[in-house]
């Protein structure tokens, strides 16, 4: 095995909160056990990679590297930039007419003497990681490709936990402790709090757990009608779960009728396939981006479950509110924030050992921390309803556990 002399960062897909700590607990572990090795970032994902748009990263930036834990955001920069979307890539003007996107990074990664690749992404942007080596490997280049998993939604098989989304959990509790407030506003308010997850229910079933754990430690004025119920979730709609629109209609009802407003949590995955259907009935065209998902800023599924609702309950007033990008762009918490130092020491062992995959917590294994084979990494994991959590709080706020549904995913 040839000595690892440069190293290159690249973050890719939507943002997490683990982006720049990644890279800063990366560059640590790096300066600490290899600090001989150059280290450069490509700036925005794989845009970047294919436009030859890099920074090195200079003695101030290791010595400082530490600052990079506590921000959110990507401090390289990110983009949505499919390899495989020849078209896209053209279009974008990422590569000439007739160029095969993977010969164009394969070209721009020798030329800049790489030997080791960190993709921090979700599953798309590691498995067009693993593509690319194998492109390079043909083509008698070896690189060595180390994934770090990023992505709020938790749903990347056979990885336990990704990173970043205990924190958008947290902050998106956060988020809606400020906007449900709003229920005193107006007699009869509706609120639809839409969390990110357009496969996943599970940020936004964490979201409302994360929450409803603040009511715990507040202190409520009965005498003067502001109660917990108020405040409390009243409903949590999640893509892995059906439900029956008029029964939860009536069930929210009555406590629209006690307690003057309902708040619910809503996937912003959760019934997209319907809505879709009911957009194109109407010839509405729904556009999709690089990768081929339906823009879900587009579809509105928020707005779509407050229309439902508001007549139903009999709503003086609809509040919709997203709390994604509020969420997604936080620095990560303590706890995120352990798992990221842990998986950037994982990763610098791995590549200084050629070892390529994706380092994450392998259910299949136990949980243990470990490199994952490239070919066992992919999205759609769905989140488990009859989680006992889930299904204790579900108890608590009175709505039935519906059955479960499949979820038809897409890549990140």
């Amino acid at each position: 095995m040839k000595p690892v002399r440069k190293v290159a960062f690249l973050t890719a897909g939507g943002l997490a909160p683990c982006l720049s700590s990644a890279i800063g607990a990366l560059i640590e572990a790096y300066t600490r056990h290899a600090p001989e090795v150059v280290l450069l970032g490509y700036r925005d994902g794989y845009r970047g990679l294919l436009l030859g748009d890099r920074r090195e990263v200079t003695p101030a930036v290791r010595q400082n590297a530490r600052a990079l834990l506590s921000f959110g955001g990507s401090v390289l920069g990110n983009s949505r930039v499919k390899l495989a979307n020849r078209e896209d890539c053209e279009k974008r003007g990422l590569v000439r007419p007739g160029q095969d996107p993977r010969q164009v990074a394969a070209d721009q990664l020798a030329r800049d003497g790489v030997d080791v690749l960190h993709t921090i992404g979700g599953d798309d942007t590691n498995t067009a990681a693993a593509d690319l080596a194998a492109f390079l490997r043909q083509n008698g280049y070896e690189l060595t490709v180390v994934g770090l998993p990023k992505t709020v939604d938790n749903d990347v098989f056979p990885i336990r936990q990704t990173l970043g989304a205990w924190t958008a959990a947290e902050q998106g509790a956060r988020f809606f402790a400020h906007v449900v407030a709003e229920h005193s506003a107006n007699p009869r308010m509706l609120i639809v709090h839409e969390v990110m997850g357009r496969n996943c229910g599970w940020l936004t079933a964490a979201t409302a757990a994360t929450y409803r754990r603040t009511l715990d430690d507040m202190t409520f004025f009965p005498d003067l009608g502001f109660t917990r119920r108020q405040r409390e979730v009243h409903a949590v709609y999640v893509p892995e779960m059906a439900f029956d629109l008029e029964a939860e209609a009536r069930r929210l009802k009555a406590v629209m009728d006690e307690a003057d407003n309902v708040n619910l949590f809503v996937a912003e995955g959760a019934c997209v396939e319907s809505i879709i259907r009911e957009m194109e009935s109407r010839g509405e065209r729904v556009p999709r981006d690089a990768f081929g998902h339906p823009r879900l800023d587009k579809v509105n599924v928020g707005q779509w479950f407050g229309q439902q609702f508001a007549a139903l309950l009999k709503a003086e007033k609809t509040l919709v509110q997203k709390s994604g990008y509020f969420s997604r762009s936080a620095p990560p918490n303590r706890q995120d924030l352990a798992l990221i130092r842990r998986c950037a020491r994982k990763a610098v062992e791995a590549a200084l050992a050629g070892q390529s995959g994706v380092v994450g917590e392998d259910e299949a294994r136990g949980g243990r921390l470990r490199v994952i084979e490239f070919e066992r990494v992919r999205g759609g994991k769905p989140f488990d309803i009859d989680t006992p959590w889930f299904t204790e709080m579900l108890a608590a706020i009175g709505q039935p556990k519906g059955a479960k549904r499949s979820v038809v995913h897409q890549e990140e």
